[in-house]
């Protein structure tokens, strides 16, 4: 019973924390939706050189999509003539970092953590693209020489999207405003809801049944927590959001805040459906740039955010904001927060079982 009260506390203190940040973040990304046209993503990352990686890093980051979700986005942008390089830029830094999950960590972790992660996911993105672009440039295949006709076949598809699945978008107000609601909580919320849900229920267990004699093995063995973290990551499924809980736990029970960094950055980057996705969409040499760049930055910026924070003499866990803003504010987000979750739970819960 200790335990369940516990559980339920932390379950309470980490929706509190990140309720508010992550629905103005869906409000804002269904402005986003609506004021940005659908195809200027496209115009600008044909080209295979630094800014078309750069400008697709940038144009990624404020996306809140996640590792799963940004899969059709990207073999979308790579149909329309998107570089190798922009297509894994994109794809990087896309599922790190979004308007939700960057709200959320400043809410969480403070603004130094929140600029120090955002920087963190576009150096490691750009690198990967740049990367990848000089290796298919000194490494170009036979077939790339059907390329040009290739391009004028895309050019005519272009035209044909243009006239049939581009409508104008209808000016009045109210319209717009029912299209940003529904885009933010009803077709954003959807995809996030159920690994939301896991990563909230998780975290909160951390903090509750985490062995003590494990936190000193971890912060005895520095070295342990970030292979673990790594090991975790990699294969697993977890948004950038519904990663911050996870990883504040972690650091509260004794982890190094280097190690929940990098479990924030390679979790929400990878997982296994993604990596065989880009194998297959972009080819095994940027497979393993994509995974090495992911797996090799992230532990470097962990290694250097440990360092940080040893020679300023600060206590990771005294920079988590949890459960000190139990605000009129905070509780109705929290209330708004958890009926949508569970309704959409319980919505694919009765299509899953009709089907």
């Amino acid at each position: 019973m200790e335990y369940l009260t516990l559980f339920l506390q932390s379950l309470y203190s980490l929706s509190l924390e990140m309720s508010v940040y992550i629905l103005f973040g869906l409000l804002f990304a269904g402005i986003l939706n609506e004021i940005v046209p659908k195809d200027i993503v496209s115009k600008h990352l044909g080209d295979s050189n630094i800014f078309s990686v750069i400008k697709a890093t940038l144009f990624g980051i404020p996306l809140p999509v996640c590792s799963c979700g940004v899969i059709p986005i990207a073999a979308g942008i790579k149909k329309n003539g998107a570089s190798k390089g922009a297509t894994l830029s994109f794809l990087i830094s896309t599922p790190i970092t979004g308007v939700d999950s960057i709200l959320a960590t400043f809410g969480m972790f403070g603004w130094i953590f929140t600029i120090y992660r955002t920087i963190s996911s576009m150096i490691i993105a750009i690198t990967a693209g740049v990367l990848i672009n000089l290796l298919e440039t000194v490494n170009k295949d036979k077939n790339e020489i059907t390329k040009p006709s290739f391009n004028l076949d895309l050019t005519s598809s272009k035209k044909s999207q243009k006239s049939c699945c581009s409508p104008k978008r209808d000016k009045n107000i109210y319209n717009s405003f029912k299209n940003i609601i529904h885009y933010g909580f009803v077709v954003l919320f959807k995809d996030i809801s159920k690994p939301l849900f896991y990563g909230l229920i998780l975290g909160a267990l951390i903090t509750t049944v985490i062995p003590e004699n494990l936190n000193h093995l971890l912060s005895k063995y520095s070295w342990l927590s970030y292979i673990l973290a790594i090991v975790i990551a990699v294969p697993m499924y977890v948004c950038a959001t519904a990663s911050l809980p996870i990883a504040a736990a972690l650091v509260i029970s004794g982890v190094n805040i280097g190690a929940a960094f990098v479990f924030l950055t390679a979790g929400p980057a990878t997982n296994t459906v993604t990596l065989g996705v880009v194998k297959n969409m972009l080819g095994i040499r940027a497979f393993y740039v994509y995974l090495g760049s992911i797996m090799f930055g992230s532990l470097a910026f962990g290694f250097c955010l440990d360092y940080i924070f040893n020679i300023s003499n600060i206590n990771p866990s005294s920079t988590i904001h949890i459960g000190s803003n139990e605000t009129i504010l905070s509780i109705v987000s929290a209330i708004i927060l958890w009926c949508l979750i569970l309704y959409f739970l319980t919505s694919n819960l009765i299509k899953s079982r009709k089907q």
